[in-house]
């Protein structure tokens, strides 16, 4: 008996299962994807020194013109204090993949 690699008649998008997983339909591949885990940021506070995670909706990321006005900022969850730290490429890129809001800063020149 031979296997063909290629789709069969009947299947393709909406028709069914394709090829290599026999019953296999779009809805039972998804099925256990329902929910998300919501992103969490690990940060640190300089004023009380607390360690804590944040969720996405709790920091903000103002992107400038230059790296000195590139910064994400929270509020301390433990003492209150308002947090403004640098950030780099890496960190503009993981905070804005995770969902965080950003302003884009630009110059008035």
């Amino acid at each position: 008996m031979s296997e063909s690699l290629g789709p069969g008649p009947g299947s393709g998008p909406g028709r069914g299962p394709g090829p290599g997983v026999p019953g296999m339909t779009a809805a039972s591949a998804f099925a256990g994807m329902r929910r998300v885990s919501p992103v969490v940021f690990k940060a640190g506070c300089p004023d009380c020194r607390g360690r804590f995670e944040l969720a996405a909706s709790a920091l903000r990321l103002a992107i400038g013109a230059t790296s000195r006005t590139t910064f994400y900022s929270f509020t301390c969850p433990e003492c209150g204090s308002a947090v403004r730290k640098p950030a780099g490429e890496r960190v503009v890129e993981l905070l804005t993949g995770g969902g965080v809001r950003t302003l884009r800063l630009h110059s008035t020149v």
